[in-house]
């Protein structure tokens, strides 16, 4: 963030309240967010003995495991009252498709936070999305409703490693993260590697005066000319 207010500074608390009472209105360049994914189970903060053993003690820091109660009621009311348009629309529909149930709780939930997210991002920021197959399809509805159809920008596809299959399925390889902006005038930095010295020897086969080259196709648009020098 640019204000010198928020350099080095982490606040502990209720993400929303913090949202609301700490962060200004487009002080942020970047968002990442990897929120609970409504995967229904408990997520413990385990303590380790002196031995480096893990203790028999434990908190439970979090239940992802929503339900339709009061708390989710009032988020559903603030999306329909209070929000804007597209998101009250979208809402409502996500009411009449659901029903009062748990995924409802958990869109409702997220919503709010999408919400105050777009408002202290700023216009050249950017925000990237963690979740997975669970609701991944509702919260990119939500993200087009919250910050427009035509600021995404890509939907990225993060293998696992660790995953398992069972009897009844294929195995769940992959998470998502949805990368949106908050306008079209966006930072986007291009990141870039070394080729390695093999794939140069092998791949790059001419030079002249500038460096080394490799002849290509210059009618398809997907390929495009590299050198080195």
């Amino acid at each position: 963030m640019s204000n010198s207010t928020f350099q080095n500074t982490l606040y502990y608390g209720y993400n929303l309240e913090v949202l609301r009472k700490h962060v200004k209105d487009e002080s942020v360049d970047l968002i990442y967010l990897d929120p609970p994914f409504n995967s229904k189970a408990d997520y413990n903060v385990l303590f380790k003995e002196v031995s480096g053993e893990e203790s028999t003690a434990q908190i439970q820091a979090f239940s992802d495991f929503w339900i339709w109660d009061t708390e989710a009621r009032k988020a559903y009311e603030y999306l329909t009252i209070q929000a804007p348009n597209d998101v009250a629309n979208l809402t409502d529909a996500f009411f009449t498709f659901l029903g009062k149930n748990n995924m409802l709780a958990y869109l409702v939930m997220m919503g709010e936070r999408l919400l105050e997210l777009h408002r202290v991002l700023k216009p050249t920021g950017s925000i990237y999305l963690h979740c997975d197959s669970t609701a991944s399809h509702y919260l990119k509805l939500m993200m087009d409703a919250i910050f427009g159809v035509e600021n995404f920008r890509n939907e990225i596809v993060w293998k696992r490693f660790n995953f398992h299959a069972d009897a009844i399925r294929f195995g769940r390889v992959a998470d998502r993260i949805l990368f949106y902006t908050k306008s079209g005038d966006y930072t986007f930095n291009k990141q870039y590697t070394p080729l390695k010295q093999e794939y140069i020897d092998t791949k790059f086969t001419r030079s002249d005066e500038k460096g080394k080259f490799r002849l290509d196709n210059p009618y398809e648009p997907s390929i495009r000319l590299f050198s080195t020098t």
